[in-house]
């Protein structure tokens, strides 16, 4: 049977955060293969769910995986040269040169076409998207109204499969401007070496960006704390790369700027991440499970196309499946769909339907189905975990 969308997602995940702390350590032969690993989890995410609306943000990440794999191979990590202009004197070669690097960095964490997520299909929350509204898009749309300025750092926190990266894409696809995916692999494979000097330059592009045409930022940072978390022991480029982030962050929540670039970050420990950079997201809002009411838009949402029966309700299915996730529900009708499916593939005399003949198709779902994939299929996020969101929520939520 094949995994769900969020397990493939959780299993990319953790074997790009292997490959980063092997990476690291100077083992990379071992840090290639977990790269890879991730890479494949991806590609099987895209291929068995083409029409998921994140496939754009996976590909990016994939690229960002194979670009620190070509680097690790070629020359022990050391980058080949760009060819430059040969008329050109030596100091507008150097020149060429580092233009077309930073070019290329930047284009390879740019996601060109806005995501396809659009704010309706973003299910509850309404305190994360009022924050995001609040700070990107009514900002964007018009900054007269804000002489004190406005947010520019927005932290989600919370369990895993509630909407994060989610509501980032929504957002960035509510404005015109551009949205740059950055995560733990894709910063180390840009930013691995001289990491603060990079992190500099990163930032200075994008802020031209802004300047220059006019338009929103969103640099978009998932999975923060394996980058800027704390750590028992931290070797010198980290700690240099995260005093550059902060000094960076500062820049862009100076007083009487009125750049529109923005920092959102994603992440699920959000009790990893050191205090002084806490302070630069003037928004933390928690992203938390489904409501009640929206567990029942859930399974409407994805029952909708579903052959069931007229006692599938989708508020009695989300009174049944209380505390799951958003990517709980979806991977629970996936999972009754391939139930009937399955039941149909295998019973006896069965056959691939000839030209003309009417394919067989699967019987209703009952809520009998549902609650027997109940007993197969837990919750992801255990009470243990709301807990401590509740009480980290207590101490440093800002709306």
């Amino acid at each position: 049977m094949s995994l769900a969308p969020q397990e493939l997602e959780n299993n990319a995940s953790k074997y790009a955060s292997d490959a980063i702390k092997l990476d690291s350590q100077g083992a990379r032969g071992m840090a290639i293969a977990n790269y890879q690993k991730a890479i494949d989890s991806l590609m099987k995410l895209i291929h068995l769910y083409p029409e998921n609306k994140l496939n754009k943000v996976y590909t990016e990440r994939c690229r960002a995986y194979e670009n620190r794999i070509k680097t690790l191979q070629l020359n022990h990590g050391v980058d080949i040269e760009p060819a430059v202009d040969p008329n050109a004197t030596p100091s507008e070669q150097k020149a060429q040169l580092e233009k077309k690097k930073d070019e290329d960095d930047f284009d390879d964490m740019i996601m060109k076409e806005k995501p396809d997520v659009t704010w309706k299909e973003v299910i509850g929350l309404d305190d994360a998207k009022n924050a995001l509204r609040e700070s990107i898009v009514y900002p964007t749309q018009r900054s007269d109204l804000f002489p004190l300025g406005w947010p520019r750092g927005i932290l989600l926190y919370g369990p895993p499969g509630c909407g994060k990266t989610v509501l980032a894409a929504a957002t960035a696809n509510e404005i015109d401007g551009y949205f740059i995916v950055v995560d733990a692999a894709s910063m180390m494979s840009k930013w691995l070496g001289e990491a603060e000097k990079n992190v500099s330059k990163v930032f200075k592009m994008a802020r031209g960006y802004a300047e220059k045409e006019d338009k929103p930022v969103i640099l978009f940072i998932d999975e923060i704390d394996s980058l800027l978390g704390n750590r028992n022991s931290e070797v010198g480029g980290e700690v240099r790369t995260k005093n550059q982030f902060l000094t960076e962050m500062d820049g862009i929540n100076g007083k009487g700027k009125d750049i529109k670039m923005y920092v959102i970050g994603a992440t699920n420990k959000p009790w990893s991440l050191d205090w002084p950079f806490l302070r630069r997201f003037q928004k933390r809002v928690y992203v938390p499970l489904p409501t009640l009411e929206a567990r029942e838009a859930l399974f409407e949402l994805y029952t909708a196309e579903l052959k069931k029966d007229d006692k599938v309700k989708p508020m009695e299915l989300a009174k049944i499946f209380d505390g799951y996730s958003a990517s709980d529900v979806k991977d629970v009708c996936q999972s009754a769909q391939l139930r009937i499916v399955n039941e149909l593939f295998t019973q006896p005399g069965y056959h691939e339907p000839v030209e003309g003949e009417t394919p067989p198709q699967p019987r209703e779902l009952t809520v009998a189905d549902f609650k027997e994939i109940m007993t197969r299929r837990k919750p992801s996020v255990s009470m243990d975990m709301i807990r401590a969101y509740y009480k980290w929520s207590e101490q440093f939520r800002a709306l």
